[in-house]
């Protein structure tokens, strides 16, 4: 055996590198095929659910005043067979109050991450073992000591690793920023600063993966100054406004390296990769200009940004904050907060996206994910604590409509204000058949495991 030599740069330094090539080895798996699932989560986490889903949780953000105040992680029976059909089945504050946001799960889907924009704290949050009633496991506190970035909020799994996109920074709380690697035990990997020069802006938002192309897409918004300012003091504040971002890049996703920026105006928020086979494009909604970009190679094998659609009526500023596309890759849903609606697009013929439905499904409304068998929809409705509206307008809420591809039709609510609950905003789905499908699976791996180190020990 040949001598093991240590290398003599520090860990921070190396540790990029070993990023990289723990990534590269792992995607030269094939990604595992989507069968029942939301078409927002990362291609690397496990497809094992299908069928009705049973529980949705809802991270929500704490409201002074109403319940114990704090963020909370809500789960909700949803399975309309359930005795508990409705009902909340379990509530976990965290103690303070930092602007819940975004959730992800594990690649494995054992843990759900979450965190929150104003204190940059992430929850790591057990649902394998009683997917009724998560358990907070760790919480990690210090990504801006360790990072110099603020505001953890998209959670993408890559094999073995949490992709954190952070939205600000800690040196002046503007939207320079970049993203963090962890491994699923919350363990600081790497972090990787989004681009300020040919073209990069310094914005990051969310991110989206096509593991057979070997790219990686990240979206901007902004930075901790303006998404905890007041909504209407900011669009009255001319340079505030000028401070959000109008980019998006592409990656080299082994490498970890950006390799083109695209100009999309207008804080090009969500990232969907269409889920057909063959299909090698991604779509996206700018907040600010209502816009649809697609995201795709052209003739020559170069990756081009192309406006295909618009949402509403621009001048009015709809605000588009979420969207959610088929698995079939031939449909959008897009949710827009100042006028409460959600929309259907057909994306049949991708570069001509076209409105066919629209229905206002609350005074506000902000998240909008499909249910694995793409038969229900559902809705949240806050965006941010201090972006939310007022008054009677200020509705908190889960909504779940019926969709038979005509209309939508609402099954089920949850009132999270007439509940003490906060304002409901990002939601993933469980299911009981997930911890038995883990389970069977453990138990396969392990047999496989002991039949494989028999025939080791026979052979020796």
């Amino acid at each position: 055996m040949g001598t093991l030599k240590r290398s003599s740069k520090p860990f921070a330094l190396r540790a990029p590198a070993i990023v990289a090539a723990a990534i590269a080895a792992a995607f030269t798996l094939a990604p595992l095929t989507v069968s029942a699932d939301e078409t927002c989560n990362s291609p690397y986490i496990s497809k094992l659910i299908k069928g009705q889903e049973d529980y949705v949780y809802v991270w929500a953000l704490g409201m002074e005043g109403l319940g114990d105040g704090q963020d909370k992680l809500v789960t909700i029976d949803v399975n309309p067979n359930s005795m508990s059909y409705g009902n909340i089945t379990a509530t976990h504050s965290v103690g303070t109050r930092g602007e819940a946001h975004h959730m992800g799960f594990s690649d494995d889907r054992r843990f759900l991450w979450a965190g929150g924009l104003d204190d940059s704290t992430i929850y790591i949050f057990d649902v394998r073992a009683n997917p009724a009633k998560p358990k907070l496991i760790k919480t990690i506190s210090n990504m801006p000591e360790k990072t110099g970035f603020v505001g953890p909020h998209t959670f993408y799994a890559l094999p073995g690793r949490m992709m954190v996109q952070a939205l600000s920074n800690s040196k002046d709380h503007g939207g320079a920023t970049g993203f963090v690697i962890y491994n699923n035990k919350g363990d600081f990997v790497a972090k990787h600063d989004m681009p300020t020069d040919n073209g990069g802006d310094g914005y990051g938002y969310d991110i989206g993966i096509n593991p057979a192309k070997n790219v990686m897409l990240t979206s901007s918004f902004t930075g901790w100054n303006n998404y905890m300012m007041d909504l209407g003091k900011l669009v009255k504040d001319p340079e505030a406004m000028k401070k959000f971002g109008n980019t998006m890049v592409l990656w080299d996703l082994k490498a970890m390296q950006p390799k083109k920026v695209f100009n999309v105006p207008g804080a090009p928020l969500e990232i969907r990769w269409s889920l057909k086979p063959g299909d090698n494009w991604a779509i996206t909604a700018a907040a600010l200009t209502s816009k649809l970009t697609l995201v795709k190679r052209d003739a020559q094998g170069e990756w081009q940004a192309h406006e295909v659609g618009t949402i509403g009526d621009p001048s009015k500023i709809p605000l588009p904050v979420d969207i959610s596309i088929t698995a079939n890759g031939k449909g959008l849903w897009v949710n827009t907060f100042m006028d409460g609606k959600t929309r259907y697009f057909d994306l049949s013929d991708p570069m001509n996206a076209k409105q066919t439905y629209e229905k206002v499904t609350g005074k506000q409304v902000n998240m909008v994910s499909q249910s694995w068998d793409g038969k229900r929809v559902y809705i949240t409705s806050s965006l941010l604590a201090n972006w939310d509206k007022k008054g009677e307008d200020n509705e908190q809420f889960l909504r779940v409509f019926d969709w038979d591809g005509k209309e939508l039709v609402m099954k089920m609510q949850v009132d999270f204000i007439k509940n003490h609950l906060g304002r409901a905003h990002h939601m993933k789905f469980g299911s009981k058949a997930l911890r038995k499908a883990m389970v069977e699976q453990d138990e396969s791996l392990a047999e496989g495991a002991q039949s494989g180190a028999a025939r080791v020990a026979r052979s020796e």
